[in-house]
């Protein structure tokens, strides 16, 4: 099983290559077993594997921490519907993206097919971010009606006309203007650009090759400006909580959250994209420490800033359970439902299956016949 010599970059299909990546290629004749067994040995593929495979672990403790909150409502309660639908964004994409460097050397098409499916949970992953910003960093967002008591009311009630005339004039100044945007157009943006983006990536697979990685970087910038609209807006206007509630310090870190965010996102580009460091000495860094590997860090990094952001918008809702903006604004959002957070995400899944679906076929006209051509190559280097 671990037998299989790894070959040097001379000795694999052109396909199957990277950019200054000279030794550790597995041929793509690789069975299911041999695929898994190639985790704990040293190809260029193993690191890829790792930097998105363990990340699922602590990205899953860290998001579990919400539900031992004081206050916070069960699992199970539609509030944290988005919030499971980010979750189950997450651990698809960082499991695709593992899955497909571990499994895409069983063969030419099954390669073109584990990265059509990593491209189509990154902007599965877009559209979860999308739910939670919606539902708990939206410029209207707040908890369901929840029984808050009395002295919670009152409270409330007297801490809102506190902040009301210092910021109330210059939220009616900014709602008007995105109120139709995030209430109508948001979600179905994020949704449509999502699909934009799987087309474009499967695209650079058959078509733009020569400039794939500048392409799918530069793609996936356009779902993060649709889906971090709301939270420009927050940044851009007011705090919407009373500046002495404890609602207002645990909001105070979501532009720090955010800062970290955008600035990892940046790193993994320049690697994604400079091919560095191995561009400075191909061959040193075939197995350990090359670009992909540092691309993938840095993708996670910014995902742990962003489930940290959206924990501090949902700790300062449980902290103020009602309006996010003064009562100057009209009523709040309706609370999360299956159709609004699931339904989404199934719709989206049925329409990037459609488009993987697609560009597999065109995949299999493609690559069978040189697939066929190098199995018959490697029966007879065994004959021999």
């Amino acid at each position: 099983m671990f037998s299989l010599p790894l070959l040097r970059h001379t000795d694999v299909p052109a396909r199957v290559t990277e950019n200054f990546i000279l030794s550790g290629y597995r041929f793509p004749n690789y069975s299911l077993r041999q695929c898994l067994a190639s985790a704990f040995r040293p190809t260029n593929e193993t690191g890829n594997f790792w930097t998105h495979f363990l990340p699922i672990f602590i990205f899953t403790f860290h998001f579990q921490e919400v539900f031992g909150w004081e206050g916070a409502p069960t699992p199970s309660d539609p509030f944290f519907y988005p919030f499971w639908n980010y979750l189950l964004g997450v651990c698809c994409l960082l499991l695709a993206s593992s899955l497909a460097h571990l499994l895409n050397s069983m063969s030419l098409i099954i390669r073109e097919i584990c990265f059509f499916v990593d491209y189509g949970t990154i902007s599965a992953y877009t559209v979860g971010s999308s739910l939670a910003y919606y539902y708990y960093i939206h410029p209207r967002a707040g908890l369901p009606p929840l029984e808050t008591g009395a002295r919670n009311v009152s409270w409330l009630a007297s801490s809102l006309s506190s902040s009301s005339s210092s910021s109330s004039s210059s939220v009616s100044s900014w709602l008007p203007e995105f109120q139709m945007f995030f209430d109508r157009f948001y979600v179905p943006c994020s949704c449509l650009v999502a699909i934009i983006c799987v087309l474009a990536c499967c695209n650079t697979r058959q078509r733009w090759r020569t400039y794939r990685y500048a392409i799918r970087t530069l793609v996936f910038l356009l779902p993060f400006f649709v889906s971090s609209t709301p939270i420009f807006y927050r940044l851009l206007s007011p705090c919407p909580y009373p500046s002495s509630s404890a609602s207002s310090a645990a909001a105070s870190t979501t532009a720090c959250y955010f800062y970290r965010h955008c600035f990892w996102l940046v790193v993994s580009a320049l690697f994604n994209i400079s091919k560095v460091p191995e561009r400075l000495c191909p061959g040193a860094f075939d197995i350990w420490g090359h670009s992909h590997q540092w691309f993938h860090c840095c993708t996670f990094l910014s995902i742990l800033d962003e489930l940290h952001m959206i924990k501090a918008e949902i700790r300062a809702l449980f902290l103020h359970p009602t309006l996010v903006l003064p009562p100057a604004v009209p009523a709040q959002l309706p609370g999360p439902g299956l159709l609004t957070t699931y339904g989404i995400m199934v719709f989206l899944q049925v329409c990037i299956a459609s488009i993987i679906a697609w560009f597999s076929w065109e995949a299999y006209g493609i690559y069978a016949p040189q697939q066929k051509q190098l199995k018959q190559q490697s029966l007879h280097k065994k004959v021999q």
